[in-house]
């Protein structure tokens, strides 16, 4: 049986058409991107993510967002160029989608249907992140983990950060 995410028609940054069909068999990242936000730091430990687990079938899928107080306002060309240059990275980016309200992209509906929790940092939970739960997507840099099998396996909040030993736990099990 396919997982219906591999269906899922995607536009990668340079405006090509695909599916997540390509990643079948891999461990995913899924992570929705800002470059204007206080988190984008992560593309750091994103990035090294990737370069650590590359090799054994993992691969981190960046998603930009603009909808979080207009963090990512550029164009493709341009956040490509700003990923590449600032910060090295060297994973797959795709084009700019929305992640909640009406013109949510399929790929998120489907991302937050399976797995509508979320695991939180420390800071996360003493600021109360934990009440009055919604499954949307709460900031720039929220993390889907995909096991090999296409199906969602952990969703981190944003706070958590990549190198986290929950995350870093997560994609050696997924592996």
């Amino acid at each position: 049986m396919t997982a219906p995410l591999y269906d899922i028609p995607v536009r990668r940054i340079d405006g090509s058409e695909t599916t997540l069909g390509q990643f079948r068999g891999k461990v995913l990242l899924v992570v929705n991107v800002a470059s204007k936000c206080g988190l984008t730091p992560q593309y750091d430990g994103l990035e090294k993510l990737f370069t650590t687990y590359h090799g054994r079938g993992f691969e981190v899928l960046g998603f930009p967002c603009n909808q979080f107080m207009g963090q990512e306002p550029g164009t493709e060309k341009e956040i490509e160029e700003f990923c590449r240059l600032t910060y090295g990275v060297n994973f797959p980016m795709f084009a700019k989608i929305d992640v909640n309200g009406d013109a949510r992209h399929p790929l998120y509906r489907e991302l937050i249907a399976e797995e509508p929790s979320r695991i939180q940092s420390e800071i996360s939970r003493q600021k109360g992140h934990d009440r009055n739960f919604s499954p949307d997507i709460r900031w720039n840099f929220e993390k889907f983990l995909v096991g090999r099998d296409g199906r969602v396996v952990a969703r981190f909040d944003p706070a958590v950060v990549p190198e986290d030993p929950a995350i870093v736990g997560a994609i050696e099990k997924a592996l």
